[in-house]
């Protein structure tokens, strides 16, 4: 290649984002977060894979949604031409594969599941063509008992989380045969004022016109709330049931506002949906949306089996995690090991071992492209690693048998810095995190272990 050849750099798909190191100790918080409160609630982890078969989305969340005609990533496998699409979301691939592998033969399950999702849509703060989800599928039970706990384990969360500027708005959309017949009138409603219709909702008036509903059009507004609302066209069934949820949540403090509007874009939900909503991320407001969805099992091919379930936005959720001013250490070590010369080199090697062995996480000094580095520039990366500790072998440490260890983050500057012996330095460290009080144990390993 020629040297005068400028080489063009490639930079990510739009809209498809890079995590990077500095952010990851907030995405860590928030997995073992989720994880710990899912676990609580006896929910198991489902792995599905990222690429689906197209049908699974068009016979799922119906052909005419918008995810299915303009936001999925489809492409023809030039194998064997199958017709394959980037998972949009993952509800329809998890009742698939509970369907495909019989999961519900001993009794209903609590599943979840976290991953990235695809859709082709504008990229905008929160909202991006790859993005993360946590979400929970409940398969097999049938009462409002289910879509309590759902929603009261999304609360857990927020409180777990530090959040709390986040509001439960809650609807029931009926059965089918209520859908239907509310439909029929909506429709109609809507011809009535078709004049004051936008494009949009037009294209939908006869394929989806519940989602007129959910309009952003300040125009239609005062017309919109005017519309017939699903709420009275509810059967004894369909009401009780909503009347069921509404009790435990109330037993329970839940404060929730019942929604007429709140409607899912989605086929396959019926009765109980529900979003949790906030303000403080511009216009889009939700973080978390679920319900009931009883008709999909069989849309799938399997027996009628009832389920319910919920979806969360990472990306959403770390926002507001960082606008709530809670601070999240961002420390990557516990111990940064820092060492001048071949000899002090090696014996720092077998510390840092010694000092994993006892569960903490230690990052071993090592040469940069601009060489080894002095004494003076690795301490400035020891305190950039945020380290409790660090601890330096030198020529006069290699020869006392000792090392010198200096606490980070000690508020007296009497002590900071002392003299251990080699043998002595891994218990020193680990007698100083457990005097502060800062440790945690772990029955499993028997290691100490720093907290983060």
């Amino acid at each position: 290649m020629s040297e005068n050849r400028k080489v063009e750099k490639i930079v990510g798909v739009k809209g498809m984002n890079d995590i990077l190191p500095a952010d990851a100790p907030l995405w860590e918080l928030f997995e073992n977060t989720v994880q710990s409160v899912l676990k609580s609630y006896g929910f198991q982890q489902i792995r599905t894979p990222i690429v689906e078969p197209t049908a699974l989305f068009a016979r799922g969340l119906g052909a005419v949604t918008d995810i299915v005609e303009k936001e999925m990533y489809s492409f023809t496998d030039s194998m064997n031409g199958d017709q394959l699409t980037l998972r949009p979301e993952s509800t329809a691939g998890v009742v698939r594969a509970a369907l495909e592998h019989n999961l519900t033969y001993d009794g209903p399950k609590r599943l979840w599941y976290a991953g990235p999702m695809f859709r082709h849509e504008r990229p905008q703060r929160g909202r991006y063509r790859q993005f993360h989800q946590v979400g929970a599928e409940a398969i097999g039970f049938s009462g409002p008992d289910i879509d309590a706990e759902l929603i009261m384990l999304c609360q857990r969360l927020w409180d777990d989380l530090g959040l709390q500027n986040i509001r439960l708005e809650l609807n029931s959309i009926g059965d089918a045969d209520e859908r239907h017949r509310h439909r029929a009138d909506l429709i109609a409603y809507f011809e009535k004022h078709a004049d004051i219709l936008d494009e949009d909702a037009k294209r939908r008036l006869h394929t989806n016109p519940l989602r007129i509903l959910d309009t952003k059009n300040p125009a239609m507004q005062e017309m919109v709330n005017a519309a017939p609302k699903l709420l009275d066209y509810l059967g004894e069934e369909s009401r009780a049931h909503f009347e069921g949820v509404q009790k435990i949540l109330r037993h329970n403090s839940i404060p929730f506002t019942i929604n007429p509007r709140l409607v899912r874009g989605m086929d396959y939900y019926n009765r109980t949906v529900f979003e949790w909503v906030t303000d403080q991320l511009g216009s889009q407001g939700t973080v978390c949306g679920g319900g009931r969805y009883d008709p999909l099992v069989e849309m799938f091919g399997g027996k009628p089996t009832p389920a319910c379930g919920f979806a969360m936005g990472v990306e959403r959720l770390l926002e507001l995690m960082k606008a709530s001013g809670e601070h999240f250490a961002r420390n990557q070590c516990d111990v940064y090991l820092v060492h001048q010369g071949e000899e002090a080199q090696m014996q720092a090697f077998v510390l840092s071992e010694r000092l994993r062995d006892a569960g903490l996480d230690v990052v071993l000094h090592c040469a940069a492209a601009t060489g080894a580095g002095s004494f003076k520039s690795q301490m400035k990366r020891a305190d950039a690693s945020g380290a409790a500790f660090a601890v330096i072998i030198g020529e006069d440490e290699v020869a006392g048998g000792n090392v010198t260890v200096k606490a980070m983050r000690a508020e007296e500057e009497m002590n900071k810095q002392v003299t251990v012996a080699f043998d002595k330095t891994v218990e020193h460290i680990v007698d100083q995190i457990v005097g502060a009080g800062e440790h945690d144990h772990d029955h499993d390993h028997e290691h100490i272990h720093y907290h983060h």
